[in-house]
């Protein structure tokens, strides 16, 4: 056989397989995904399986995963700062609820708009003199604030300078304090003050006030590092995340896991870690 007819043939089969493994090798079919073990109603720990995690985040996730044809397995990956290691360095490949912080933007790229928002509150005891309306006029009143919670840059800056605040290893300590008296306010998520404040049995005793005073984003978050960050991937997470809002699904799925979360507090209240 004539050399260069072999060889024309050889580049032309080349050629023509080309697309397909470029194909392939764009797109992701599974991903490993965590986040904070800690963080209900959005994620917490799966007390059945506790080498996986559950809640809203999570559901929203897998239904977004299904309409891409993708499979995603939320994993376990120990305390907070532990899942976020485990995704910069590529060993996992995704947070499914990763804040919004500057200094991470150089190991993780966001998908915008954020998967869930978690609205901050200020929780009064019934008959507080507190007259609140912007968190200006917190300034000058103590108020507790749990170890677990995840604020915005901004308002986290303006509370380190600006506000007195008693930091708590939990949420339930925070209520505690306040139901005791010993601070005039509790900044809780929407959802997590609801839950722990009617597992504690003080729903009646105290008020939550809207706006919220802060309203951090809960994102996805892909590492540099893993081999399923594509601009095809992030592209179509991005155009699911824009379409969640309006279809109604993300505050069904909340109420549902605020209620499997509820659930779950009935334990004693010496096993919560929230």
């Amino acid at each position: 056989m004539d050399l260069r007819r072999w060889s024309g043939r050889s580049l032309c089969l080349g050629l023509a397989l080309l697309p397909v493994v470029a194909s392939a090798a764009g797109k992701c079919e599974r991903l490993v995904v965590t986040g904070s073990p800690d963080a209900p109603p959005y994620l917490w720990q799966d007390p059945q399986d506790p080498t996986h995690l559950i809640g809203a985040n999570a559901d929203l996730l897998q239904q977004v995963a299904q309409e891409l044809g993708l499979k995603v397995e939320l994993r376990y990956a120990g305390k907070r700062s532990e899942a976020l290691e485990e995704v910069r360095s590529g060993r996992m490949d995704m947070l499914a609820d990763a804040s919004l912080t500057t200094r991470q933007l150089e190991a993780l790229d966001y998908i915008h708009p954020a998967l869930t928002s978690n609205d901050y509150l200020v929780w009064t005891g019934n008959g507080s003199t507190l007259d609140y309306a912007t968190a200006q006029d917190l300034i000058g009143h103590v108020g507790a604030l749990s170890q677990q919670a995840r604020l915005t840059q901004d308002f986290e800056a303006f509370a380190q300078s600006q506000l007195t605040l008693v930091s708590t290893p939990n949420l339930t300590q925070a209520f505690q304090k306040l139901v005791l008296g010993e601070v005039e306010f509790v900044l809780a998520g929407r959802y997590a003050g609801m839950a722990m404040t009617q597992t504690l049995g003080i729903a009646k005793d105290v008020e939550a006030y809207s706006p919220a005073v802060d309203k951090p984003g809960l994102y996805l978050a892909i590492s540099h590092n893993s081999a399923c960050n594509d601009p095809w991937l992030r592209g179509q997470l991005a155009k699911k995340m824009t379409e969640l809002p309006a279809s109604g699904l993300t505050e069904a799925v909340l109420q549902r896991n605020l209620e499997r979360w509820k659930a779950h507090l009935k334990q004693p209240v010496s096993a919560l870690k929230q």
